[in-house]
Order: structure tokens, then C-alpha cells, then sequence
């Protein structure tokens, strides 16, 4: 059920008229069930995993928590996040590394199995509802947040639909307690969480689904031969495609929790106009950063605590794996370990990176096309299927050739970019959460009608999956 179909509209308005008619536990015993429901939508068969998963940390957490002897909380801790690392590796990597197996074994005549006898389906969202627990987990273990008593709640905190299928991860010390409180009606932030939706909608069918067109075009070669107007349309398409994608994505997950009672953290703070890579991961992928740093960075590898050197190991020691949960494919671990080697250079360098409200408009403006086009450059390398069509992507840049039909994509790649970039421009300028959230409602309305308007008009795939779902 895509958030972006017909169906999960009619599903949204289903469960809320229900959900406001009934009293605090009867709502949440419903969530729970609806978003079972959500989650069979993709794959029943996999609804066992996570109920298995969700009751194997419910009781691990209960054990931390009347374990007698910090030895034997930390003995169940342990267990519980390597048995949560192991189903992931199994079902997520475990096809990548028969992959590089049976690459080698060839290599060396020792291939005989086919692929798929080694296959393994990918069961949804299991990424993010394995960090989710693991850091209840954690957090449970260093006594930063009470362990869940109603089995009910863990599980409702575990499977709630709207982040259940690619986030935001949500962390313990802010969703659960929302959970386990009874909920009221408020009509300004239904509003808003409305808006949301319609604002997710347009970023999402709208501006990532035709900036997808151009980019799948020259990446798969519809645009001829590789050349440097090829590569520029591809890169720059892809980078607004899977910025309006996923930040899509979050806004009708935050919308749609809203419309429920619940606030999700922001997941996106206008990411393309940082002015350092380190202000990048503070606003891209904020809850998927935010995990990385507080529970890889600095509570596994020790963070900056232990010297100069050390800090640089563990910043790409945090990428490398960070573009390992991206994707089963060394193309996402070499993006990966890019973003970490130029963040520790910009470490080394600079100490403190610039920050876009301490320096000079025009040199703020000079750092955000600087860091753009860095990121635009390891997005080849997330894009691309393989490390040789990422090569020919790049070589192709040296050489220079134009047709007729680059200038219509450049043209109709700025109509879908533009629209974007003057609601970040916006959304910074007011250093708001929800858009043009301090004017009145007659204006909201109206943008509100034009989102809708925008949506029926141009939504170029209405049945298209989120890039993060395969994650």
C-alpha cells in the first residue's frame, strides 16, 4: 500500500473516522491491528518476523530491567541487539554476500549453484524497525527511558504504519511516551497534519516521480551515448529525485501521524542548501544521522573522545556502514566511505565547519554550491547499479556533445526543481516545521487547493515505490 495510491487515502479516512470514536486503549489495540494490516499489504508472510521480533525484545527488555547485576542487564542487552543484527544481516545481506561468493568462486572455476538457490526475499521495512529496537533496546539498558509494561504499546511503537515501511526512526524517549498517554483532538494540528500529506504528496508524485524520468533516462542510456550534458541531467535529476522522494515520504508519514495524535520528529531540514557536509547529515536523513551518531559513532566507536585520529577512523568507520544499511552493494558502501572521508577531511581541515547564519550571504551561497555538487557527485555512485556504469557515467563527463532533446529535459527538469527549492527557501527563511505555518488559514487553504490542483494535474506515476522502501 503506497502512500502515494488511491487506496492508501481511502485507508487514512477509514482509520481515522474509527480511531476518534473510541477511547484511549481501544485506539491503540486498533493502530496496532490497522497497521498489521499495512504491513500484510506488502508481504503477509512476513508479519510472523516482526511480531517474533517485536515479542523477543518486549520480554529482553523486561529482563534488563529486573536483572539483578549490571552484568546480566548488559548479558540481555547484548543478546537482544545481536539476534536483531543477525535477522537483519541474514535477510538483508545475506544475498550480497553469495553475490561476492559466487563472483569468486567462478573466478576460480569453482562455480557450479545457481543464484537462486542461495536467494532470500527481503522482507519490508526491516531496516528501520530493527534500529527502532535496538535503540528502545539501548536506551532501556542505560535506564534512558522506562521499559514498555503493556505489550500492546511496544508493539504499537514498533509497527505504528506511518513510519513503519522507511521511517523516520523514531526514538524511544519520543514516541513511546506518546503511545502510552492518551491522545486528544486538536483540529490546528490535524490541519497541519494535512497540509503535510498534500505537501508530501506533491514533493513525492510530482517533482521526484518527472525528475525521475530524466534521471532513469540518462542513466539508462535513453539520452545516447554518455556526454557531459547526459551526465550533468542525470546526476542533478537523481539529486531532486530522491530528495523530493523521501522527503515526500516523511512529510505524508508525519501527516498522516498527525491526523492521529502523534508528532514525528522532522526528517529533512532543506539539506540541499547546507553549507558543509557536516550540515548535511544534520539535515538529511535527520532520524536515520541522528541513530548513527548517538548509538555507532558515539556510544560503539567512541565518537571524537578519543583523539584526532581515532575521530577520523570512526567518521568513516559511521559512513562505510551507514552506506552498508543504504543498500546490499559495495556502489553504496564506496558512497558511504566518500561522505566519510570528506567529512573527516572537513574535520581536519576546518575544524568547525561554516555555519550558513555566522558567514556572509554570498560565501554561504559559494559553501551550499560547493557541498551540492559533492553530494550530487557520490549520488552517482547510490544511483548506479554497478562500479562500471558509475565509471562510465563519469568518463562521459569529458566529453561534449548536444542534442535538440537536453535542452527540453534541462527546461522540464527546472520546472520540477524550482517549485522545491523556493519551498526550502521558505521553509528556512521561517525556520519553521510546517509550511508558511505563521500565516492565517485563508492562506494555507489556498496552498493547500494548489497542492491538490498540482497533484491531479501532474503527478507523473501515481503506483511508483518510494526509492527508501527497498531499504
Amino acid at each position: 500500500m503506497s502512500f502515494d495510491s488511491p487506496i492508501y487515502v481511502v485507508f487514512l479516512i477509514g482509520v481515522c473516522l474509527a480511531y476518534w470514536r473510541l477511547r484511549y486503549r481501544p485506539q491503540n489495540l486498533l493502530l496496532l491491528l490497522v497497521s498489521y494490516f499495512f504491513y500484510g499489504w506488502w508481504d503477509w508472510r512476513f508479519l510472523a518476523l516482526m511480531i517474533g521480533s517485536t515479542t523477543l525484545d518486549f520480554l529482553l527488555a523486561r529482563a534488563i530491567d529486573t536483572a539483578p547485576s549490571r552484568q546480566a542487564r548488559k548479558r540481555f542487552m547484548v543478546t537482544s541487539v545481536v539476534i536483531n543484527l543477525a535477522i537483519l544481516g541474514v535477510f538483508k545481506y545475506f544475498n550480497f554476500f553469495v553475490d561476492s561468493f559466487l563472483h569468486v568462486a567462478n573466478a576460480v572455476g569453482l562455480g557450479g549453484l545457481p543464484r537462486i538457490v542461495w536467494a532470500i526475499v527481503l522482507p519490508p521495512a526491516i531496516s528501520f524497525y530493527t534500529f527502532q529496537e535496538i535503540a528502545y533496546i539501548v536506551d532501556v539498558y542505560e535506564r534512558r527511558v522506562p521499559r514498555a509494561t503493556n505489550y500492546v504499546d511496544y508493539a504499537l511503537f514498533v509497527s505504528l504504519f506511518p513510519h513503519l515501511i522507511a521511517g523516520p526512526i523514531q526514538k524511544p524517549s519520543h514516541l513511546l511516551p506518546q503511545i502510552q498517554a492518551p491522545r486528544s483532538w486538536n483540529p490546528t494540528k490535524v490541519f497541519d497534519g494535512m497540509l503535510l500529506v498534500l505537501e508530501g504528496l506533491v514533493r513525492k508524485s510530482v517533482i521526484a516521480d518527472n525528475c525521475a524520468l530524466v534521471a532513469n533516462a540518462a542513466f539508462n542510456g535513453s539520452f545516447g551515448l554518455h556526454n557531459l550534458p547526459v551526465t550533468l541531467l542525470g546526476v542533478y535529476a537523481f539529486a531532486w529525485q530522491i530528495y523530493g522522494d523521501f522527503s515526500g515520504y516523511s512529510s505524508i508519514a508525519r501527516g498522516s501521524a498527525q491526523l492521529l495524535g502523534f508528532h514525528f520528529m522532522v526528517n529533512f531540514r532543506q539539506p540541499y542548501l547546507a553549507t558543509s557536509l557536516q550540515d548535511f547529515w544534520r539535515r538529511w536523513h535527520i532520524s536515520l544521522s541522528t541513530f548513527l551518531r548517538d548509538y555507532l559513532y558515539i556510544r560503539l566507536l567512541g565518537g571524537n573522545r578519543l583523539g584526532a585520529v581515532r575521530t577520523y577512523i570512526n567518521l568513516l568507520s559511521t559512513m562505510l556502514l551507514g552506506g552498508l544499511w543504504h543498500g546490499a552493494n559495495w556502489t553504496f558502501v564506496a558512497w558511504g566511505g566518500m561522505h566519510g572521508a570528506a567529512l573527516a577531511a572537513e574535520r581536519m581541515l576546518k575544524g568547525r565547519a561554516p555555519d550558513s547564519q555566522t558567514i556572509p550571504v554570498l560565501r554561504s551561497w559559494a559553501w551550499r554550491v560547493v557541498v551540492f555538487h559533492f553530494v550530487c557527485l557520490t549520488w552517482i555512485f547510490f544511483r548506479a547499479p554497478t562500479f562500471s556504469s558509475a565509471a562510465t557515467m563519469l568518463a562521459g563527463a569529458r566529453v561534449f556533445h548536444w542534442e535538440h532533446v537536453y535542452g527540453i529535459a534541462a527546461l522540464f527538469l527546472a520546472i520540477c526543481v524550482v517549485p522545491l527549492l523556493l519551498l526550502d527557501l521558505e521553509l528556512e527563511r521561517a525556520n519553521a516545521e510546517y509550511l508558511f505555518e505563521h500565516h492565517g488559514y485563508p492562506l494555507r487553504i489556498g496552498i493547500g487547493l494548489v497542492f491538490i490542483a498540482v497533484i491531479t494535474l501532474f503527478a507523473a506515476n501515481s503506483q511508483s515505490a518510494f526509492i527508501y522502501f527497498q531499504f
